[in-house]
């Protein structure tokens, strides 16, 4: 990428829904893609499709009994320690851990619960940095912690982290795994030591979120937590906030832009802070002398010249006075010349047109090729049947009397003499019924 920052590639790997999360492996050679719908993807740095979780079934009641979700995703991220591991939670009120060669079938399920036992949405997860813990939180505003190799029960529960039906936007284990950072609907960024879950160690009001998706995440060296501010339209600069970790006072604050900012990143090895914000813009800061590589390397590399492509045309001489045979042919538009060569029947290849009237050159006119002329040969013709068909049938009646074939030699042993039944007085009053009174068979 140079000064121009423009993308070598661009794609919508998840049709129309809306991209939730995006993130690098540890690794950095593959990206997890978190959409709108029940199935993450993993793609390759090129852009390609490397595997696509698979989708439970949404008929089955106990959620672990699915292979893959059933509802819309919320987050997602990768295993701190594991490439191949990646974890996501859904509205179908799991939380799932997956590996990236095995789509069928997700790897681990861990089910938040309510207090009262009841099943509550996980609105984000997150792996400590050692990667033995699972944290989530839930819309009913807990934040609930287990044990990776014990999925059934929970580690360390806290009820009342944020509001009750606010969406937790985002969970962050500082680098020692100690501290865990929490950012709420409500509006709060909270302090949390795992070791004493339940109550927070600092807390700041007043940072305004409208979005489920807001992040907040540590310095490198610890010592720093980040997050970002929301705005309405035209009511002032969406802001990077800076809090000092132990007394939790606002060290700094940067205005990104006029839009919420939404998504923010502390790389910790290239030492930059990234911001993403509401209106689609992307926001990069850095040191000249503490950081490394990242956006330096886009700043120092000039944009690339266009090349300006060179093509010999042939002029034409018009050249009124010369001779018919040194007279060299008008130039025509493409239109017109097609119209010309429409018009010569070897350059077009016309068919030739139907014979009407008398028949030349070998080929006879078509009797009856209007429409009125079929109609009227048609109905001259006589199609009256006035055949009888007693006589038709009785052609018949001698062959069949000398050379029986289907009755007659059914009968011979029994019944040599044909019997037939006499008329009774109800076939003869039924004879003289009227129609309408006569069955119909």
């Amino acid at each position: 990428m140079d000064q121009s920052l423009q993308a070598f590639r661009s794609l919508q790997p998840c049709e129309c829904h809306q991209i939730k999360s995006l993130k690098y492996s540890i690794t950095g050679d593959v990206i997890l893609v978190v959409s709108g719908n029940a199935q993450a993807k993993v793609l390759d740095r090129d852009g390609f499709n490397i595997m696509e979780c698979i989708k439970g079934d949404q008929y089955i009641v106990d959620m672990a009994n699915t292979k893959g979700h059933t509802a819309m995703l919320n987050c997602g991220c990768w295993h701190p320690k594991i490439k191949e591991e990646f974890m996501t939670c859904s509205n179908d009120g799991t939380v799932r851990t997956w590996d990236v060669h095995t789509e069928k079938k997700h790897k681990s399920v861990f089910k938040p619960r309510s207090n009262k036992g009841k099943k509550v949405i996980p609105t984000c997860c997150t792996y400590s940095r050692d990667g033995k813990l699972i944290a989530a939180g839930c819309q009913d505003g807990t934040i609930q912690i287990w044990d990776r190799n014990l999925s059934v029960h929970t580690k360390f529960h806290c009820q009342q982290a944020h509001a009750p039906g606010s969406d937790t936007s985002c969970l962050c284990f500082s680098y020692d795994s100690v501290t865990l950072a929490s950012r709420g609907g409500d509006d709060t960024l909270k302090i949390w030591d795992i070791r004493n879950f339940r109550k927070p160690v600092n807390e700041a009001k007043g940072l305004t979120n409208y979005f489920s998706m807001t992040d907040c995440c540590f310095s490198p060296d610890d010592k720093l937590v980040v997050t970002g501010t929301s705005v309405k339209k035209d009511e002032g600069n969406g802001k990077l906030v800076f809090f000092d970790r132990l007394s939790f006072q606002k060290v700094y604050e940067i205005e990104v832009t006029n839009a919420s900012v939404v998504r923010c990143l502390w790389h910790p090895k290239l030492n930059q802070i990234m911001a993403g914000t509401g209106n689609g813009l992307a926001r990069i800061y850095y040191d000249p002398v503490k950081s490394h590589r990242g956006a330096k390397l886009c700043v120092v590399k000039s944009k690339r010249k266009e090349k300006h492509a060179e093509a010999l045309t042939q002029d034409y001489v018009i050249t009124p006075h010369a001779l018919p045979m040194f007279r060299e042919a008008r130039q025509r538009s493409t239109r017109k010349q097609l119209e010309k060569d429409r018009l010569d029947p070897k350059k077009s290849h016309k068919p030739e047109p139907p014979v009407s009237g008398p028949g030349r050159g070998g080929r006879v006119a078509a009797h009856g090729g209007t429409l009125s002329s079929f109609i009227v040969k048609n109905i001259a013709l006589d199609k009256t049947d006035d055949s009888n068909p007693r006589e038709a049938i009785l052609r018949h009646a001698r062959d069949a009397s000398e050379n029986p074939y289907w009755i007659a030699p059914a009968y011979t042993q029994t019944q040599p003499e044909p019997v037939f039944a006499e008329e009774s007085d109800e076939d003869e009053e039924a004879d003289k019924a009227p129609e309408w009174k006569k069955r119909k068979i």
